[in-house]
């Protein structure tokens, strides 16, 4: 509700009624009488405004009673922000959990602008007026007291002349001030930019506590164990020849100087994995998550993918002459590496390889003969049993560090006199002693016993070609040895074991009876490369040779129950630890047969070529115990790890109502009722 200003009014008025003389000055009398006149004529004035006045008020504003207009509203006005926010949490590493920040700032500053104003009056302003050359002009003011007697009238006169009245701005011209500092004031609101706060936080690094004392025995100690070390590594360095063992001091010599480096070792090796994992990160998202949709347009093919490639530089020109995944560590799986081609033996080597790091062997092992076969301890994950060209068997050590093997073969402690083909671990003995087992091409299988530090050797069986008799040097008649290429021992009967040879006959034998076969079967026509028996099916084993056959078979009956023709020499073939029906073979042509016999009894199910040349030859093929995935050896030294697709590995599903058995048992029936096909009605009888 507007009210109009009766104050500036009623000075108005009081101002048009008195006139000012100007030279004279009014007596103490002619005041009185003054102010009580203009006092009588003012409140003549005031009563008739009063009856005059009309009241304006908006429409719409609100009435208010008598007492709700005497209501007092009291209102109490702080310096805190509303805006501030007040459940800010920070973290406290002392506690080791979040905290409520109890002190927010409150201050809002909305406008900030810099000057420099000096005052004319302090001894900066007057440098600067000097200095700028402006003069100094006196100005007087009129204070409006005159004299000691007028000071209290003239300080309550109504008719005092003030500079904010009518009469001052119609009688009096006021004086302009110069500006002292040529400073001209302009006033601008501009926006502020919000603030914005960043952090992060991270983990604290882990923290160990250590102290010790540095006494002067302590340190006369360390000097003197020290010393020990320097004299024991000359004495070493003098003890070795200079000319022939060139090699070996220099191993001591980078041995004494790889004493810092071993420190950072295991943390070096998890960074190149780190490094290894982001370069290789499409591979391993492949390898973990990427199913191939496309199976289900195939009609019940399947495909394998591609993943890592494995390669050392100083392995060019060795062949992949055997490969084997680790039982414990599924990630880990070694190869060995020499050569199938006579004239070009020469070294060999043993190399670790793991999924984590596909550019660089974990473990290398150098040998001065060709590797040609391998097998991992099952529960001893650590123990390496390896076969060599020159006949020589030998047990590498993981834990140990050196590259030389535990234990190995000589020819006083009866190393085999031709290439060793396969070597095969067993369960430990009566006296928990570990043993394995090996065939060579001089016809012997042998048990070898590791007992403390040497390897003992039983002969299990001589092989014989039956009825072929040669004469000997001094006319006696002996048997033909037969040369055994390949052997497996039964999953469940511990005695009983295959034997394959160059002839292209597999043995059944066992290991209580050496003078004699328990079967022979008439199996290639060329050398028996693999027999392998079925990881489910107690009857079942699968056998490969160079005469381009794969050949399964039940050892009750001695034709084979299932043939298939590859149109190449067939270098390895193995059972898929997941199906009693898949297994895989590789041939010479670069070309990976996948079959499923519930699928397809007739024609593999996936056959692709993995090489890149034409020439390469594949020679190896093992699937991984728990991951889909496989690895193929090639004669030049490659090994490539391939993902199986979902048609590959298929598992049968369960009928409305019906809850499917246990695995093993689902896996002996499907193989039992393909067999059951096959066998005659006589036969399947027994």
């Amino acid at each position: 509700m507007s009210v109009p200003n009766n104050n500036v009014a009623a000075s108005a008025g009081k101002a048009s009624n008195v006139h000012k003389t100007p030279g004279a000055k009014p007596t103490k009398a002619a005041s009185k009488k003054k102010d009580e006149e203009e006092g009588v004529d003012a409140g003549e004035g005031l009563d008739e405004r009063a009856h005059g006045k009309a009241l304006i008020k908006p429409a719409d504003q609100l009435e208010l009673t008598e007492a709700e207009l005497k209501e007092e509203i009291t209102r109490i006005l702080t310096a805190n922000n509303p805006h501030a926010p007040q459940n800010i949490v920070r973290y406290s590493f002392k506690e080791r959990s979040y905290k409520p920040t109890l002190v927010v700032d409150q201050m809002a500053v909305h406008f900030v602008l810099e000057g420099s104003l000096v005052h004319q009056d302090s001894d900066e302003g007057r440098r600067l007026r000097a200095k700028e050359g402006v003069p100094e002009e006196a100005t007087t003011v009129d204070t409006g007291v005159g004299s000691d007697e007028e000071g209290p009238e003239t300080m309550f006169s109504p008719v005092e002349d003030r500079p904010d009245s009518v009469a001052s701005k119609t009688d009096k011209k006021e004086q302009k001030l110069t500006n002292q500092i040529n400073f001209s004031e302009r006033a601008s609101q501009t926006l502020n930019n919000p603030m914005r706060e960043r952090s992060c936080q991270t983990e604290p690094p882990p923290r160990s506590n250590f102290s010790a004392t540095a006494n002067q025995w302590e340190i006369y100690d360390a000097y003197v164990e020290e010393l020990q070390k320097q004299e024991k590594d000359k004495e070493k360095q003098k003890a070795l020849p200079s000319k022939k063992d060139n090699d070996k001091s220099r191993i001591m010599l980078t041995e004494t100087q790889s004493n810092d480096f071993t420190k950072v070792a295991k943390a070096t090796q998890i960074l190149e994995r780190m490094v290894n994992q982001n370069t290789f990160d499409s591979i391993a998202q492949d390898f973990k998550y990427f199913e191939d949709a496309s199976d289900e347009f195939r009609d019940q093919e399947g495909t394998l993918l591609p993943l890592w490639k494995f390669q050392y530089d100083k392995a060019k020109g060795l062949s992949v002459t055997a490969l084997c995944w680790n039982k414990k560590y599924l990630d880990l799986f070694a190869v060995g590496m020499g050569s199938y081609d006579f004239s070009k033996q020469g070294h060999g080597m043993l190399a670790f390889y793991t999924l984590k790091n596909p550019s660089f062997p974990e473990y290398i092992y150098p040998t001065n003969s060709g590797v040609l076969c391998l097998d991992i301890h099952d529960q001893r994950s650590y123990l390496v049993a390896v076969g060599f060209y020159d006949g020589c068997v030998a047990v590498y050590n993981l834990k140990q560090k050196g590259l030389d093997p535990v234990y190995k073969s000589t020819a006083k402690t009866g190393k085999h006199t031709d290439p060793v083909w396969q070597v095969r671990w067993q369960n430990d003995d009566m006296d928990n002693n570990h043993n394995f087992y090996s065939v060579s091409s001089d016809g012997r299988v042998v048990s070898w016993t590791l007992v403390k530090n040497e390897l003992v050797f039983t002969d299990i069986i001589r092989l014989s070609l039956n009825g072929v008799v040669s004469e000997g040097a001094d006319g006696s008649q002996q048997p033909s040895i037969a040369c055994g290429t390949a052997f497996d021992f039964h999953k469940q009967i511990d005695y009983l074991f295959l034997v394959g040879t160059e002839e292209g006959k597999i043995h059944k034998c066992s290991k209580t009876y050496s003078s004699q076969f328990l079967e022979t079967y008439d199996a290639h026509s060329m050398a028996v490369d693999a027999v392998k028996w079925s990881h489910y099916h107690p009857k079942v084993f699968i056998s490969c040779s160079s005469d381009w056959t794969v050949k399964i078979w039940d050892h009750t009956i001695n034709t084979p129950m299932f043939t298939f023709d590859l149109k190449a020499a067939v270098g390895d073939v193995s059972w898929a630890p997941y199906s009693s029906t898949v297994f895989g073979a590789v041939t010479t042509d670069g070309i990976v047969h996948v079959f499923d016999l519930n699928i397809n009894k007739y024609q593999a199910i996936c056959q692709q070529s993995v090489v890149a040349k034409k020439k390469t030859k594949l020679t190896h093929f093992e699937f991984n115990p728990i991951h889909p995935i496989v690895v193929v050896g090639d004669d030049r030294g490659y090994v490539t790890s391939l993902k199986l697709s979902p048609n590959l590995r298929k598992k049968p599903k369960a009928k409305k109502g019906q809850e499917l058995p246990k695995d093993p048992e689902v896996q002996v029936a499907k193989m039992e009722k393909l067999l059951s096909l096959l066998r005659e009605p006589e036969q399947s009888t027994v």
